[in-house]
């Protein structure tokens, strides 16, 4: 039954998360629901045009009552061991787990392109991603406040796009993500200074857990 729940894309509301195992499993009620899911998949579809329509129509993976906790925990620490020594930071906030990744180790400056030899830490957060699927991938694209905000907006949005597209085609489901450029919004440390600013230009990458009830964030 957790064949189907993936095969549709959809887990269905009767479809749940092992905390545990990461695996997906069909409750009584959700083999009634599949038919009904998928309609709301095709629905969604309809009116979104895309695979976001999809997730709307028919969530996937959601997780059952206290499951989050238990659950964010196992993709932390897979997290934490595959980005050791990457350069990526990777933060806990509640149930909400942040990876934080200095422009100076993703782009060349002024540029949107990633670092040919970053892919391969990339490709690590790409499979974790993949294989916990019950989370929203938020990804969001940051600049230190010097330029124009002009310039600054589409630098940053053009960074996380690049990011997101990334994930998009090595594994993660593209109805998961969603991708904002801030610009020099949110600095985390001063503009004043060289080290400020370089800290202000980053990608951060935000986990939500789906939990029954739960909407995909905006950012």
């Amino acid at each position: 039954m957790a064949t189907a729940c993936a095969s549709l894309l959809l887990g269905t509301a009767g479809c749940v998360t092992d905390p545990t195992t990461g695996q997906q499993s069909m409750t009584r009620g959700g083999k009634g629901a599949v038919a009904g899911a998928a309609g709301g998949a095709l629905l969604g579809g309809l009116i979104g045009g895309n695979a976001t329509g999809a997730l709307v129509g028919g969530a996937i993976g959601m997780l059952a009552g206290g499951a989050a906790g238990s659950y964010m925990d196992k993709q932390e620490r897979a997290l934490r061991a595959q980005t050791a020594g990457t350069g990526i930071e990777v933060q806990r906030q509640g149930d909400v787990i942040k990876l934080e990744m200095p422009a100076a180790v993703t782009f060349d400056f002024n540029s949107a392109v990633l670092h040919p030899e970053f892919m391969p830490s990339l490709n690590k957060v790409a499979q974790t991603l993949a294989q916990y699927q019950s989370t929203y991938v938020n990804v969001n694209g940051f600049t230190d406040s010097v330029g124009s905000d002009a310039v600054n907006m589409r630098l940053s949005q053009q960074r996380a796009d690049a990011v997101a597209n990334y994930l998009k085609g090595n594994g993660v489901n593209p109805a998961r993500i969603t991708s904002t450029g801030f610009g020099p919004a949110n600095p985390v440390a001063s503009n004043a200074t060289d080290i400020g600013r370089a800290q202000n230009r980053r990608v951060e990458i935000k986990l939500t857990p789906m939990t029954e009830g739960s909407t995909k964030p905006t950012n």
